[in-house]
């Protein structure tokens, strides 16, 4: 186990680095110049040209591309992500600062999501051709085909503008944005949780079905064991054994959709860090905010396998 996991990590530089990689020549292949935004705007003609020459000059942007890159990479190895071009702070700070109210959302978002995920797959294969059953899987189908930007703003006017207008209350019902208590989670989280939800629910389902068809289930009925107890102590325990690889692609899923719901909800995580640094052109933000998502992914990954290992003592890596 301890020279798979160091395999692993060993394995995790290129495909972390790779990743960043990517985002770095994206980001030069955009249109538009970063040095522009230093420019006051009432710096005309030559003394635009000038200002903004002695920008890219101080911020090496007029370099050639491969020496940008290496000095990048140096500096990224170093953990050095540079300052953000807006704010003129180091992005390490930025990032540190937001990474708590990002694992806040992404933790209540995965709580939720295992929870239905899990229970409504499991009612669903026990009521297997029920209504039951087609009316969890059209909840499934609609979480999974439902893009989330669209359910977070149907939210927002349901329970912020329509039923306290309907009400006749002065106050949203939930907060519409922003960081606070508890009210202003639970939007942000229903919408990340149902997303992740669906799929769970869908494969849980499989999972159990495919389980209830084993010998040792049928056995287990023919001895006359009672249904709960064939459910609960055969098909469910062994049901539930590659719901632990999925619930890493969850954890994924969850980081890819925060980046989007936290802009939405203006909630100040890393997701909303990075749109911010896209639409602003700012290189070091970018590339620090997708170095630490990639690097989550990569780590989550490693740990579901690591989980199946004491989880499932059938497998054993070599």
């Amino acid at each position: 186990m301890r020279k798979y996991i160091v395999k692993r990590l060993l394995l995790a530089v290129p495909t972390i680095l790779g990743a960043i990689t990517a985002v770095w020549f994206a980001m030069q292949l955009a249109p538009g110049d970063p040095a522009l935004m230093f420019v006051p705007p009432d710096f005309q003609g030559e003394e635009a040209a000038e200002y903004l020459a002695k920008v890219n000059e101080k911020y090496g942007f007029n370099d050639p591309l491969p020496l940008q890159y290496m000095r990048y990479m140096r500096n990224t190895l170093q953990f050095d992500f540079g300052t953000s071009l807006r704010t003129l702070r180091p992005v390490s700070e930025d990032v540190l600062r937001r990474i708590p109210n990002s694992v806040r959302l992404g933790v209540a978002a995965f709580l939720l999501s295992t929870a239905l995920g899990i229970s409504l797959g499991v009612l669903a294969a026990i009521k297997r051709g029920t209504w039951v059953d087609s009316a969890l899987m059209v909840f499934a189908l609609v979480g999974v085909s439902m893009p989330n930007f669209w359910f977070a703003y149907v939210l927002i006017l349901l329970f912020s503008l329509y039923i306290p207008k309907v009400l006749g209350l002065n106050t949203p019902i939930l907060p519409p944005s922003g960081l606070g208590g508890v009210k202003h989670m639970i939007m942000p989280t229903i919408v990340l949780g149902y997303t992740s939800a669906g799929y769970l629910t869908r494969y849980v389902r499989s999972s159990m079905l495919e389980v209830m068809n084993h010998d040792y289930v049928r056995t287990a009925r023919a001895k006359g064991v009672a249904e709960r107890n064939v459910m609960v102590k055969h098909a469910l325990r062994n049901g539930l054994l590659p719901v632990v690889n999925v619930l890493g692609i969850n954890v994924a899923f969850i980081l890819a959709g925060s980046v989007i719901i936290e802009t939405v909800f203006a909630w100040p995580g890393v997701g909303l860090y990075l749109i911010d640094g896209i639409v602003g052109r700012d290189f070091p933000v970018v590339q620090g905010a997708v170095l630490l998502i990639a690097s989550s992914v990569v780590f989550v990954n490693l740990l579901t396998d690591v989980m199946l290992v004491y989880v499932d003592p059938r497998i054993r890596y070599e």
